[in-house]
């Protein structure tokens, strides 16, 4: 008999990557769909941003399936230099409702977010959002839901 969801150890993976290749809307979009055929398969949620040529992406799920799908995502030449900056056990999820959520940031959101643009004008800056713990899965959850952020 299959283990529930609440009988098992869930965690949360945070990952920042270069595209080898500035990715167009189409080329995003067929990432997506294949991310959420695969996630939902893998019992996987999450949100990734895309920003100027980089990925933050969020895993959440089982910890064994969350470690296989990055396994899978790190085998993928669209992009390179994949640094994990968080990744813990959590009480649940916080992206549930979808096996993928999906923005592009673009200038209005760093309009709409001064204090994010210094972490997100030239790319998805890893070193700075992992200097500060919690940040990456707030900007996620921004993002994803539209709440106002640091201030």
């Amino acid at each position: 008999m299959p283990l529930k969801e609440s009988e098992l150890s869930l965690i949360h993976l945070i990952y920042v990557s270069t595209a080898t290749e500035e990715l167009d809307d189409v080329e995003l979009d067929r990432i997506m769909d294949s991310s959420v055929r695969r996630n939902t398969a893998a019992r996987i949620t999450g949100m990734l941003l895309y920003a100027g040529g980089n990925f933050m992406q969020v895993l959440e799920g089982p910890e064994a399936d969350v470690d296989a799908t990055m396994l899978r995502i790190a085998a993928d030449p669209r992009h390179h230099g994949l640094v994990v900056i968080d990744r813990c056990a959590i009480d649940q999820r916080s992206f549930g409702a979808w096996h993928m959520g999906y923005r592009r940031v673009c200038r209005l959101d760093m309009q709409s977010h001064p204090s994010l643009a210094p972490y997100l004008s030239n790319g998805i800056d890893a070193d700075g959002i992992a200097a500060r713990p919690g940040l990456a899965i707030e900007m996620l959850q921004d993002f994803a839901y539209g709440q106002r952020l640091l201030g």
